[in-house]
């Protein structure tokens, strides 16, 4: 008497025989079509990504890149983080100077940059402790 294991040794081998046994007998065109789900004639591909907005002249949305800022933009706004830091006694860090004048966290460095190298602003401290104060 066969055992449990021998017998499903031989179901699975026959098995495995008939399904090599069908493609080899199938043509091209017929294992390209059921390559899909049941019912359907063809693979489904994912969806074209649709182009990608054209870019508008106003400022970026809250991700991506920005858009490139003349002398006058950055002068603009460096003039706002000067009065807005000589306003507070104690200077403001730069978290704190974004969030009052509601710009993108990448808009600062440029802009604080050009106040230390102006001389119009100074700091003290490093990385996150820095506070700029307005001279």
């Amino acid at each position: 008497m066969p055992t449990l294991r021998s017998q499903l040794d031989a179901l699975a081998s026959s098995f495995a025989n008939a399904v090599v046994d069908a493609i080899r007998g199938a043509s091209l065109q017929e294992l390209l079509a059921t390559g899909g789900k049941r019912g359907e004639s063809s693979p489904r591909r994912a969806p074209a990504p649709s182009a990608a907005p054209a870019r508008a002249a106003v400022k970026s949305t809250r991700t991506g890149r920005l858009k490139r800022r003349s002398a006058e933009d950055i002068g603009k706004i460096l003039d706002d983080v000067v009065s807005l830091v000589k306003s507070k006694k104690d200077g403001m860090r730069a978290e704190e100077i974004r969030t009052s004048l509601g710009l993108q966290s990448k808009e600062l460095p440029r802009v604080l940059k050009e106040g230390l190298s102006s001389k119009r602003l100074r700091k003290s401290g490093q990385k996150r402790a820095t506070v700029y104060f307005g001279k």
